[in-house]
């Protein structure tokens, strides 16, 4: 699996707030940490195939 950062951070209202500088856009939000990083994979995996399925070139994930 890939490997990209995240910012994680809490929302005013509750939860967690998630994004993934690498694909602008991306950001999702979960009730606990472990939900918003789970919502937040699932995220980048959608905005991945996407980016494949419109030729354009996906970001190099951390090594």
């Amino acid at each position: 699996m890939a490997k990209y950062v995240v910012y994680l951070r809490p929302a005013e209202e509750g939860g967690y707030i998630v994004s993934c500088p690498d694909f602008p856009g991306c950001v999702t939000q979960g009730e606990s940490v472990d939900e918003a990083l789970a919502m937040i994979k699932d995220a980048i995996k959608g905005y991945i195939f996407s980016m494949k399925k419109h030729g354009e070139p996906v970001p190099l994930a951390l090594g």
